[in-house]
């Protein structure tokens, strides 16, 4: 049986959990604050951690460039201003872009003489600086793992930076930052975190300890999508989703994911369509080649019995949450396939997708 984990960071849960714990904001004398335009400001949490801040003498700025798909360059500029203004740590709000950015900062912060791709070169680095991370979403799980997916300039692709001093020193999970959001954002986030965590319990890096954190998150994740899609969320939902949200975080920090992500990555480009919903688009596909193996038959009938449901319904009802029917030519989608065809993501399954396999799914979902 294998019970390996890994997870450093400490983690502080419940409304009002900063107020109440501002004493750990006390991790130097200068903090960046990173987030995106408005969603730090609307969810109240900027608020929250400027006054732990301020309560603690701590001087901060507050860099607020960070859009959906975070650009390299944007965490580049980042870390030049931090270190400018002497910043010795970096708190992230927001959803996965701004705390995936919050640690490519933190990275450029210790590592001054590097060029922005330079980030990429884990073992020539120094390590981060320390990092808070407080999601204002229930969707990248990023606060419970070191992943910080970059956006390379010009290239519509994106790539890994993946520090082991990435992980955040605390992470403050208070629901109540998740309330001010949209059904249609929530219903994103919400298919991503379930994509992380069906993805993850498929995966053969699994473990007994990951699984369990996979099968926390979804079923927590599959009781709340009737809610979701009709757009009235209790705060009791909310609360389970930003649990569920952090579970399937971890277990990816296990695992990493499966081809819907790559494969979601080229919509998001293309169509600008949410993360969440391009992942959910493939979890049909899916299924389907995961059922092409005995493996992959067992762990998805296991995995599906837990949230009380089948294999078939989950294959259906995600992508109809994903809400996205689209043509795309053949020249496009090979385009697609030629830009993901050597991710990882798609030996991380007991079925191994092929890259003609690859194509058969593109073309059996956009081309009519």
């Amino acid at each position: 049986m294998n019970m390996n984990f890994y997870m450093p960071t400490k983690v502080i849960s419940g409304k009002n959990c900063i107020s109440q714990n501002k004493a750990l904001f006390k991790l130097g004398k200068s903090c960046m604050i990173v987030t995106g335009a408005s969603s730090a400001i609307k969810s109240g949490a900027l608020d929250d951690v400027i006054d732990a801040l301020c309560e603690n003498g701590i001087e901060y700025i507050v860099y607020d460039k960070i859009r959906e798909n975070p650009l390299l360059s944007t965490c580049y500029d980042g870390g030049v201003i931090a270190r400018e203004f002497g910043c010795d740590f970096v708190v992230g709000i927001g959803g996965g872009s701004p705390m995936d950015a919050a640690k490519a900062i933190a990275g450029f912060i210790a590592n001054p003489d590097i060029e922005p791709d330079e980030i990429f070169n884990i073992p020539a680095l120094n390590p981060s600086v320390p990092i808070i991370l407080v999601p204002t979403t229930s969707g990248t799980g990023s606060e419970g793992n070191p992943y910080s997916i970059l956006s390379l300039d010009g290239k519509d692709k994106k790539q890994t930076f993946n520090s082991p001093y990435s992980y955040a020193r605390y992470a403050f999970l208070d629901y109540k930052y998740t309330i001010s959001l949209s059904r249609n954002y929530s219903l994103s986030t919400a298919l991503d975190a379930f994509c992380h965590c069906i993805e993850s319990y498929m995966s053969p890096k699994s473990t007994e300890i990951s699984r369990m954190f996979a099968l926390f998150g979804a079923k927590n994740i599959w009781e709340s999508f009737d809610e979701l899609d009709k757009g009235d969320i209790s705060e009791q939902t909310r609360e389970a989703l930003m649990y569920a949200s952090f579970a399937g975080g971890v277990a990816i920090n296990t695992t990493g994911t499966g081809f819907p992500h790559p494969m979601g990555y080229n919509l998001t480009f293309h169509s600008e369509l949410p993360h969440g919903r391009a992942c959910a688009v493939f979890i049909g596909k899916y299924v389907e080649y995961q059922s092409k193996c005995e493996e992959g038959i067992k762990l998805l009938s296991d995995f599906a019995a837990y949230l009380g449901t089948s294999p078939d319904e989950i294959a259906r009802r995600l992508p109809a949450l994903a809400e996205f029917t689209a043509e795309i030519d053949e020249e496009t989608l090979t385009m697609f396939a030629d830009k993901v065809k050597t991710a990882g993501n798609f030996a991380n399954a007991p079925y191994k997708v092929s890259y003609d396999e690859m194509m058969e799914i593109y073309k059996d979902l956009f081309v009519k």
